[in-house]
């Protein structure tokens, strides 16, 4: 392959929903209407994401977990020199890492995005239905565009306000809302989608989110910051 000028690696550092999110991206890179193929590469070797034009942060768990993880496969190094040049997205708990810190644990994160993460309190809320709100949040909901980011690249083609899949206990809270890219309502609104530069990541899941989820992994792949 040419300068891996068209390889995706996916990072593996034992945390991630590795094998949705291949099928998932993987499919995306089929769909694109290009005459230069995209390899789809899940990868626990930190050269290959060094090497690859972008890089995808799968994360699943718990945030301690994970960043321990990171640090004791090699590749938190990895992940933070890619970030610092190469179009980089963080899922679920992808997204968590690139934070400051987070509650649970606590937790340090990679401190990318000024930011903390922060366990739903939402004892004795109820729903607009009458329900009772559970943590985790799990099934679908809302994203809406920031004002900072609504015109962001990744958003092409999909409605403002469109459903995507959720599962998770915590939230991410930005300090900067020009970091914020889309916002969900769940007992209060909390950023399900944070951008700085060639950084973009989702607290929600694309790979399970079908047509929108697809689309924004579409996007994330012709991404040019």
């Amino acid at each position: 392959m040419t300068a891996n000028s068209e390889l995706v690696a996916i990072v593996d550092y034992g945390m991630g929903n590795l094998r949705s999110v291949y099928q998932a991206v993987a499919a995306a890179a089929r769909a694109l209407p290009t005459q230069t193929p995209v390899q789809v590469q899940v990868t626990q070797d930190p050269q290959i994401v060094l090497q690859a034009a972008r890089v995808v942060l799968p994360g699943q768990g718990a945030m301690p977990d994970c960043m321990a993880q990171l640090q004791a496969t090699g590749m938190r190094a990895a992940v933070l020199q890619a970030a610092k040049s190469k179009p980089l997205f963080g899922v679920c708990v992808g997204m968590q890492m690139l934070l400051e810190r987070s509650e649970e644990g606590p937790a340090e994160g990679l401190g990318l995005i000024a930011g903390e993460v922060k366990k739903f309190q939402l004892d004795g809320q109820l729903q607009a239905d009458g329900s009772r709100y559970k943590v985790p949040q799990m099934g679908w909901n809302r994203v809406f565009r920031s004002t900072a980011h609504e015109q962001h690249p990744l958003w092409q083609g999909i409605d403002d306000g469109a459903w995507f899949y959720f599962v998770h206990s915590y939230q991410a809270q930005v300090w900067d809302a020009a970091d914020c890219a889309g916002e969900t309502d769940y007992g209060g609104r909390f950023a399900s989608a944070v951008a700085r530069g060639n950084l973009f990541a989702a607290q929600f899941h694309p790979e399970k989110s079908q047509e929108q989820g697809l689309q924004l992994y579409r996007n994330f792949l012709t991404w040019q910051p």
